[in-house]
């Protein structure tokens, strides 16, 4: 059997895009001449949105990255968030919960499953392992099982299959969405993440690939569409359906795992219990939580979730948008917004840096609010992983308000600019963070 290399993200999406707007791709996605007008409507509700709350968040029409909705039970026994959120270590948005930066003080590489973000397009699902099936189907699959007759996968069955463990990074495509309102003065609709909407954990469960070929995987296959159990999303007044996102077949025969753990523990409902996907390298959206239905076809697929929103619209960008590649240089502080620190004394900072682009390389920080940046002290452990620690010590010239920044640099060679380039949906910013503290 042969299938083709593992493809990047943008240039699946750069083939998907062309097949779908000339006729030749299958989904519930939005109407082709829908999308053309979307570029001319984000436009305008970014514009109101600019003039209602320079940092809110507005109304759902068809289009808007979906944002948070309130916290509710549904009928499937589910809640919008079912973990304890602290204060300090987690902030609730809606139906989302982010992460407190100064929680991950002092913790290892990986987030700790209590305060590892929460992201939510409606409610948890409250799920009985034993009763949990995955259903494979499609025309990718010997015999073109149907949705309706698929091949059925328990979980013990997963359990008995080979198991792997892999240390990924999940980050939201809208983490740091915030800034572009707060530093930069260009309000996007969807949920207002600070730079919390991201994670490392330790996932263990079964690949993906090995699944298909149980499943019976055959040469036709182009496509993988994993879907969620969550309740469906409906925004503007319309039903989109359950979350899902397609994924082309050589991603999903290349390192995407099917995970029924999380930093040694089974995953916690709130992060996908029982089986979750995990994409490690492409953004959020595409690692599905409490997978179900999976659909193998020799057609190329497409959503919601790859047309209408996670696409970038916006200012000298095509009308039915532009490719949502994988996640940009970010850094962030592991202290409170407006922390207070004491005179007089050494302090050492504390963060972290990370890319989509591959491992971060060098970590520059600036505590004087001017052009003078001098490089942090990378943590050896974490060469070469998802996000890279690191320390800078740094004693406060005086007592007053300061302005910290960090930028870095990957192995590409990319370095955060001063301010991100704006879009519609306010995705992958990678502007520096101006985080203030107040000695004392």
């Amino acid at each position: 059997m042969t299938h083709p290399l593992p493809p990047d993200e943008v240039g699946h999406d750069a083939r998907r895009a062309s097949q779908w707007l000339a006729g030749e791709a299958r989904g519930d996605a939005v109407p082709r001449e829908r999308l053309f007008q979307l570029g001319t409507a984000m436009g305008a509700l970014a514009a109101v949105a600019d003039e209602r709350d320079p940092v809110g968040v507005t109304p759902d029409p068809v289009g808007v990255d979906p944002g948070p909705t309130p916290a509710a039970s549904d009928a499937s026994g589910g809640s919008s968030i079912v973990k304890p959120l602290p204060a300090g270590r987690l902030v609730r948005l809606g139906s989302n919960a982010e992460m407190c930066w100064e929680a991950m003080a002092g913790q290892g590489q990986v987030v700790p499953n209590d305060r590892f973000f929460v992201r939510n397009h409606t409610c948890t699902p409250l799920l009985d392992a034993d009763a949990w099936r995955l259903s494979l189907f499609g025309t990718g699959l010997r015999g073109a099982p149907t949705r309706d007759h698929p091949v059925r996968f328990g979980y013990r069955d997963l359990r008995a299959m080979p198991a792997e463990e892999t240390t990924a990074l999940i980050e939201c495509a809208g983490n740091g969405r915030l800034f572009f309102a707060a530093q930069q003065g260009q309000s996007a609709p969807g949920v207002s993440w600070g730079l919390g909407a991201v994670g490392v954990a330790r996932w263990r469960g079964v690949r993906l690939a090995t699944v298909l070929r149980h499943a019976g995987l055959t040469d036709a296959a182009v496509d993988v569409m994993p879907e969620g159990l969550d309740p469906e999303y409906v925004t503007g007044g319309v039903n989109l359906g359950r979350v899902r996102r397609p994924l082309p077949i050589g991603k999903a025969l290349d390192d995407v795992l099917l995970a029924y753990e999380m930093n040694g523990a089974p995953l916690p409902a709130d992060h996908g219990f029982p089986v979750r996907v995990v994409v490690p390298g492409w953004i959020g959206i595409s690692s599905i939580k409490w997978v179900g239905p999976v659909e193998v076809s020799a057609t190329a697929l497409f959503s919601p979730w790859n047309t209408q929103f996670y696409r970038m619209f916006g200012p000298g960008r095509p009308d039915a948008g532009g490719p949502l590649t994988t996640q940009v240089v970010k850094s962030a502080f592991e202290l409170p917004w407006d922390a207070r620190i004491p005179a007089g004394v050494s302090v050492l900072l504390r963060g972290r840096s990370w890319s989509g682009n591959g491992p971060v390389r060098r970590v520059e920080i600036s505590t004087d609010d001017r052009d003078e940046w001098r490089p942090a002290d990378l943590v050896a452990d974490d060469d070469g992983g998802p996000w890279q620690r690191w320390t800078a010590l740094w004693r406060p010239p005086g007592p007053g308000r300061w302005t910290l920044r960090a930028r870095a640099t990957d192995s590409t060679g990319a370095r955060q600019p001063e301010l991100a380039e704006h879009n519609t949906l306010g995705y992958l910013f990678d502007g520096i963070v101006r985080h203030p503290v107040t000695v004392v």
